[in-house]
């Protein structure tokens, strides 16, 4: 019970970084990390098939793609809105 709490405010807490950060390269490091965390969440629940699902989808694939793009854009996110 208490490493589910653990895991769901590791998930909250790498949400909000994700937001906060102005750098869109740690943003997605944090996304990528979130992911991470709730595949542990996944595991935690006994659905192991849906964990494996979750990062290798959502940590790796999207997180590569993010990057790819944003290689191809500006790194930092405009404050002038």
């Amino acid at each position: 019970m208490i490493l589910h709490i653990i895991a769901l405010a590791a998930i909250i807490a790498t949400a909000v970084l994700a937001i906060e950060f102005k750098d869109l390269l740690i943003s997605t490091a944090m996304l990528a990390a979130m992911s991470l965390v709730l595949s542990l969440e996944f595991y935690l629940l006994q659905a192991p098939d849906v964990a494996i699902t979750e990062a290798a989808v959502g940590a790796c694939l999207s997180t590569a793609i993010f990057i790819i793009a944003i290689k191809k854009t500006a790194r930092y996110e405009n404050e002038a809105c």
